[in-house]
C-alpha cells in the first residue's frame, strides 16, 4: 500500500503547493479518488439497486421454506438466476476500493503542521476536541460542526443504501458512532470523511436516477 500512500502524496502536495491549505487539498483528492473509483462504485450500486428489489422476494421465501432449506436454497438461486444477481456482485468493488482510500487516511495521518493547516475554523492537524481553547460561541460552533456534519452525512449515506429493514438498528448506531469518534479524530480525517460521504450522497442520488433497475427480471437499464 506504501506507493499508493507514495503517489496520493505527491499529489496532495501538489496541490498544497499552489494552494497553501490542506483544506483545499482533501477536498480535492477526496473528489479526484472518487471520480478515479466511479466505475467500481456504479457496478457495486447496481449491485445493492438489484438487491434492494429482491429482498422482499427472498424474505418470502425464507418464511414459505424456512422448515424446508433445500427447497429454499433451490428456490433462492432461481430467483438469482432470474434477476442475474450476484450475491458477492458488491463486494469486490468495495475491496478494490480500500487499499486506495485507506492509503490516504495514512497521508492524513501524517500531516505536518503548518500555516496551510488552517482551514477556516480548524487546524487540520489537531483533534476536533482539543480546538475549543476560550469558550466563546465561535469557538463552541467550531468544535460541534465537523462531527454533527460526519453523523448527519453518515446517517443520509447509510439510509440510501440501506436493503435490509433490520439493518434500522446499525443505522442509528453507525452516524452516532462517527460523530463521537469524529472528536477525537484530527480535523482534517474528519472533513475527509466529510466530503466523501457527501460526494457518495450525490452519487448513489445520480446513480439511482441513471441506473434505475427493471420492474421485470431484475435487470438494470
Amino acid at each position: 500500500m506504501s506507493w499508493i500512500a507514495s503517489g496520493l502524496r505527491w499529489v496532495f502536495d501538489f496541490i498544497v503547493g499552489f494552494s497553501n491549505s490542506y483544506g483545499i487539498a482533501i477536498i480535492l483528492v477526496t473528489i479526484l479518488i472518487k471520480l478515479v473509483l466511479l466505475p467500481l462504485t456504479v457496478r457495486q450500486a447496481k449491485s445493492m439497486q438489484v438487491t434492494k428489489e429482491i429482498q422482499p422476494k427472498l424474505t418470502e421465501l425464507q418464511k414459505k421454506y424456512k422448515d424446508n432449506p433445500q427447497e429454499l436454497q433451490s428456490r433462492t438461486l432461481k430467483l438469482y438466476q432470474e434477476y442475474k444477481y450476484n450475491p458477492l456482485g458488491g463486494c469486490l468493488p468495495l475491496l478494490i476500493q480500500l487499499p486506495i482510500l485507506w492509503a490516504f487516511f495514512q497521508v492524513l495521518r501524517e500531516l505536518p503542521q503548518s500555516e496551510a493547516a488552517q482551514f477556516f475554523l480548524w487546524n487540520l492537524t489537531q483533534p476536533v476536541n482539543q480546538q475549543l481553547g476560550e469558550v466563546t460561541v465561535l469557538s463552541l460552533i467550531s468544535v460541534v460542526t465537523l462531527p454533527l456534519l460526519s453523523m448527519l452525512t453518515q446517517f443520509i449515506s447509510i439510509r440510501q443504501t440501506s436493503v435490509d429493514p433490520s439493518q434500522q438498528g446499525m443505522m442509528m448506531f453507525m452516524p452516532v458512532l462517527i460523530g463521537f469518534l469524529s472528536f477525537t479524530m484530527p480535523a482534517g480525517l474528519v472533513l475527509y470523511w466529510i466530503v466523501q460521504n457527501l460526494f457518495s450522497i450525490a452519487q448513489q442520488a445520480w446513480i439511482g436516477k441513471r441506473f434505475p433497475t427493471a420492474p421485470q427480471g431484475g435487470q438494470v437499464k
